[in-house]
């Protein structure tokens, strides 16, 4: 019997999937030229690199081979790789770019569900179990998704599905510390995050935490994948270990980025 919780992330990916595409499905070619927060890419580069990842997932979970030779190009240019990932998928007409995301997601999602729930498949960072890497795409999709509504002009209405983009926000909070140099605190936090629907909050690590994070779930989704600067969200710090801690999140893995800068200075 597949694991419940497995294909709710499935299906949540999905339907991640089909709210970004729902931004760009009918966009003009002159809208794919629009630039996005992310300095140097348009809303091309943003597709075009859930694109080539959601490639790169899929040969993970099909093409253990395949995948070796990704690892080894980005070796080779640890750099410049993910930017030139992107690149060549903005070079393609939108609507060719357009088909080849959903001809590739639509296959990731086949490969996901079909995949054994207990086997971990190789990654960039440690290997994933299906579930695990659905909820790294989705993540990933929500936070690219961002930046194209951005560019665009839209507001999206928050739903139940930043769970999982917070769940590995708070996971990744060592990894925060380990990629900048830094000694990771030895207690848990406690976070309570007020849920898009106001409803039962989303609470994590020990009650009686002395360190803790309180906030909506989505400025903490926002902060931690680097969308927004920790000034311009709702995030209250109680202790000094949490309060760092909001200076440095990040929810993805490889090098810290420089994050956004706060709306009053731009």
């Amino acid at each position: 019997m597949p694991d419940p919780s497995a294909v709710a992330v499935f299906a949540d990916l999905r339907e991640e999937n089909r709210d970004l595409d729902s931004l760009v499905g009918e966009l003009p070619e002159p809208g794919w030229a629009k630039a996005t927060p992310a300095s140097g890419w348009t809303v091309a580069h943003q597709i075009a690199h859930l694109y080539w990842t959601d490639r790169v997932a899929l040969l993970s979970l099909t093409d253990p081979a395949g995948f070796g030779q990704m690892i080894e190009e980005a070796l080779a240019a640890p750099d410049s790789f993910v930017d030139e990932g992107a690149a060549e998928g903005a070079a393609l007409p939108p609507a060719e770019l357009l088909a080849r995301w959903r001809t590739t997601r639509t296959a990731l999602d086949e490969a996901l569900a079909a995949a054994s729930p207990d086997t971990r498949f190789p990654w960039y960072g440690p290997p994933m179990k299906a579930a695990s890497m659905a909820s790294a795409r989705l993540m990933e999709t929500w936070a690219h998704g961002q930046d194209v509504a951005d560019a665009l002009g839209v507001r999206r209405t928050p739903t139940a599905r930043l769970r999982h983009v917070a769940r590995i926000g708070i996971r990744a909070r060592d990894y925060a510390y380990a990629v900048r140099g830094l000694p990771a605190p030895e207690e848990e936090f406690r976070v309570e995050l007020t849920a898009p629907d106001g409803a039962q909050p989303w609470t994590y690590g020990p009650a009686d935490a002395p360190q803790r994070i309180t906030g909506s779930a989505l400025d903490f989704c926002l902060l931690v994948t680097q969308r927004v600067h920790r000034a311009d969200t709702d995030l209250t710090a109680t202790g000094p270990d949490a309060d760092r801690w909001l200076d440095i999140a990040q929810a993805f893995a490889g090098p810290a980025g420089p994050g956004r800068t706060p709306e009053g200075s731009r």
